[in-house]
């Protein structure tokens, strides 16, 4: 094979930066782009030029300082996140100029980080650079061992037009679920999810009350959950619970993306319901199943070669559109993940 040639290191780059907390709607006036020198590696440390970068709804989260698993981004500071880069320059010898890495600081051109951070990537493991930033993952770990779904279960996801979503309804149904109801903004993405994307039928936010339209979804109640909503449709799916029922819980949309500001009221469960139905309700990280991703890499790519599997997503181009990308995010805008090309 001829040898990788790497792009010659500019003296400057460029980097997304918050410009200001607030709560209420986010606008790109919220963030600034810096041009900055290129960061030096120290020791330990890899120089990566980042090629994508995903968004996700928790960055709305981060941005306004609430308490959450991550820390919060700070105002006058870059922004950071999944993303996708080539090693450019790595001193210690541990990488080699040219290799694909995964690293946790997108939101710039370049990165300087610790080589403990990186996961090297294997172009040939999946047909796409852009589907290594996919979160079905966490949808994979949130059914199989949260959930731990089975055969014939009904499974009820929240949020199934987003990143974790769109891959929630594949999955379940290659894990052998009788029927998915996934909820939705509008008409038109539910729709999509029944038409190409593993769902049976969907509940759409702001056509009635939620539990009402999961009773006529789900006639015969709900084995699993799947939510990265909370709020209203974690109570509705609790009251439609079949004994032994087991939730996984990955996100707090409601509050997150809250349209009177970030925050919102936490939900109250009938914890009666919980005790006499034996509902199991599991938080699901994938920071506790670092051997996780590489076991979603190989059924994904599967999937995605035989086509029993497909990688929903919006992708802008250029770094300054990553702000308005978040915004676009925010406001359902897309199906999918939601990527950045720099």
């Amino acid at each position: 094979m001829p040898p990788t040639v790497v792009p010659a290191i500019p003296a400057l780059h460029r980097e997304v930066r918050l410009a200001r907390r607030g709560n209420g709607e986010l606008t790109e006036d919220h963030f600034t782009i810096a041009e900055v020198p290129v960061p030096e590696p120290g020791p330990g440390q890899v120089l990566v030029r980042t090629r994508l970068m995903a968004v996700t709804a928790a960055m709305r989260t981060q941005m306004a300082g609430m308490r959450l698993p991550m820390a919060s981004f700070a105002a006058g500071e870059a922004l950071w996140g999944s993303a996708v880069g080539e090693v450019v320059a790595a001193p210690g010898g541990g990488f080699t100029p040219g290799e694909l890495v995964h690293h946790p600081y997108g939101w710039r051109e370049f990165a300087a980080v610790e080589e403990s951070r990186l996961r090297r990537l294997d172009p040939e493991e999946l047909p796409s650079l852009a589907a290594h930033l996919s979160q079905g993952a966490t949808a994979w770990g949130a059914l199989r061992l949260a959930a731990e779904i089975r055969p014939g279960d009904t499974v009820f996801v929240t949020g199934a037009a987003g990143g974790v979503g769109s891959m929630a309804g594949q999955l379940a149904r290659r894990l052998g679920a009788g029927r998915v109801v996934g909820s939705t903004g509008s008409e038109r993405k539910a729709a999509r999810l029944r038409a190409e994307l593993g769902y049976d039928d969907t509940i759409v936010r702001g056509a009635g009350p939620i539990e009402r339209q999961l009773r006529r979804a789900a006639p015969g109640g709900v084995d699993v959950l799947l939510d990265t909503v909370g709020g209203e449709q974690l109570t509705a799916a609790l009251a439609l619970a079949r004994p032994d029922a087991r939730f996984a819980l990955v996100g707090a949309l409601s509050s997150q993306l809250g349209g009177s500001g970030v925050g919102g009221a936490p939900v109250e469960l009938d914890t009666a319901l919980v005790i006499t139905r034996r509902v199991a309700l599991r938080g699901f990280g994938l920071p506790a199943h670092p051997d996780l991703p590489q076991e979603w890499t190989k059924e994904f790519g599967q999937g995605l070669r035989e086509g029993s599997l497909v990688f929903p997503h919006a992708l802008l181009k250029g770094i300054e559109q990553a702000p308005r990308a978040l915004c676009e995010l925010t406001q359902g805008r897309h199906i999918g993940a939601v990527l950045v090309e720099l």
